[in-house]
C-alpha cells in the first residue's frame, strides 16, 4: 500500500491509499479515516495492542462515485471520531485505461454493482476486472489486516448508498458472519426488478442467467439468509428514484416474512443527494457503534 495523502481531520487523520489489486487486476484507491486514538502520531501495532484494535465501518458508494464523495460530503469523520471507529470508503469499480468501460453512467467504470462479472466480449471483457464482490470480501480487508493501522478486521459494520446500499445489503445477507452491523441509505433493494439492476446484470452476468441475478438481489437473499440482527435504512420521500429504481417497500415485505427486524425510516422532504446522507450519517455511525463496540 502507498499513502497518497494524509490530512488532519476531526482530531484524527483522513488518508487516501492506493494499492495494486490482484483481484481486479488494476490499481485501486480507497479512503480511510483513523479516529484520534490511532492518528498519525499513535498508529501502529504496538499502540493497537495497548489501546485495543479499532472496529471499521465500511461504506460503499453509489453510481458515478469514488472513495472521495463520502469522504468530502458525507460528514462521517466527526461521528466516527466520537465513537472511536475507522471509516473505510473503497472505490465503486475497477478503473484505468485497460479496464472495460461504457459511455453510460450506470455501466462500466463507476458502476461495479459489487458483483463478480461472468460475462463480457472482446470489446468489453467485464469478467476480467469487474469482481467487486471478491475485492470487498477477500482482498480489501486482508490488505488492511496486514498493515500497521491496528484495525479490527473481524469487527466490521457495512453501510452504503443507492448502488452501494445494494452492495451492503447483499454482502451482509450472503455472509452474515463477516459483518456485525448493517445499514443503508436509499438502497436498490430489488435490482432484478428495476432498470438499473436489469441493465447491469444483463451486461455483467448475462441476460438469460436470471438465477445468477438472485445472488445479488437483497429481496431474494433475505429468504435464506442467516442474518439475525436489526437493519436500518433511511429513505427520502422526495427521492427522484424512489418508485422506479429503489422500491424499499419490497425489502420491508421480505424482511417481515423472514422475521428480520428492519427499521425503515422514511425521511420527509429529502432526495437522493449527499445533503440527505450528511443529514443522517451521525445516526448511522451511532447505530453501527452500538453493535461494533457493544
Amino acid at each position: 500500500m502507498e499513502i497518497v495523502s494524509e490530512n488532519a481531520c476531526c482530531g484524527g487523520r483522513q488518508l487516501v491509499i492506493k494499492h495494486q489489486s490482484l483481484v481486479l487486476q488494476c490499481e485501486m484507491s480507497f479512503g480511510l479515516f483513523l479516529p484520534p486514538r490511532i492518528n498519525a502520531q499513535s498508529r501502529g501495532l504496538a499502540a493497537g495492542r495497548e489501546q485495543g484494535f479499532i472496529p471499521i465501518l465500511l461504506y460503499l458508494s453509489g453510481l458515478t462515485c469514488t472513495w472521495e464523495n463520502v469522504a468530502t460530503k458525507g460528514f462521517a469523520q466527526a461521528a466516527c471520531a466520537e465513537h472511536g471507529i475507522a471509516f473505510l470508503s473503497p472505490d465503486t469499480s475497477p478503473r484505468g485505461a485497460g479496464v472495460a468501460d461504457s459511455d453510460d453512467y450506470d455501466l462500466g467504470q463507476g458502476a461495479g454493482f459489487y458483483l463478480d462479472a461472468t460475462q463480457g466480449t472482446a470489446e468489453k471483457p467485464w469478467s476480467k476486472n469487474f469482481r467487486m464482490r471478491s475485492y470487498i470480501e477477500q482482498e480489501l480487508l486482508s490488505t488492511l489486516e496486514s498493515s500497521d493501522f491496528a484495525l479490527a478486521t473481524d469487527r466490521v459494520g457495512i453501510c452504503g448508498h443507492s448502488m452501494g446500499g445494494h452492495g451492503a445489503l447483499t454482502l451482509a445477507l450472503r455472509s452474515s458472519e463477516r459483518y456485525q452491523s448493517l445499514s443503508a441509505f436509499a438502497p436498490i433493494v430489488a435490482p432484478s426488478q428495476v432498470p438499473w439492476g436489469q441493465k447491469a446484470f444483463s451486461a455483467y452476468l448475462g441476460e438469460q442467467n436470471k438465477d445468477a441475478w438472485l445472488e445479488y438481489d437483497a429481496c431474494a437473499l433475505v429468504k435464506n439468509t442467516l442474518w439475525n440482527k436489526k437493519i436500518m435504512i433511511d429513505q427520502g420521500d422526495k427521492d427522484q428514484y424512489l418508485e422506479q429504481q429503489l422500491r424499499p417497500h419490497l425489502f420491508a415485505e421480505a424482511c417481515e416474512r423472514k422475521g428480520i427486524a428492519l427499521d425503515l425510516r422514511l425521511q420527509r422532504g429529502y432526495d437522493h443527494s449527499y445533503y440527505f446522507i450528511m443529514s443522517f450519517m451521525a445516526e448511522h455511525v451511532a447505530f453501527h457503534a452500538a453493535q461494533l463496540k457493544g
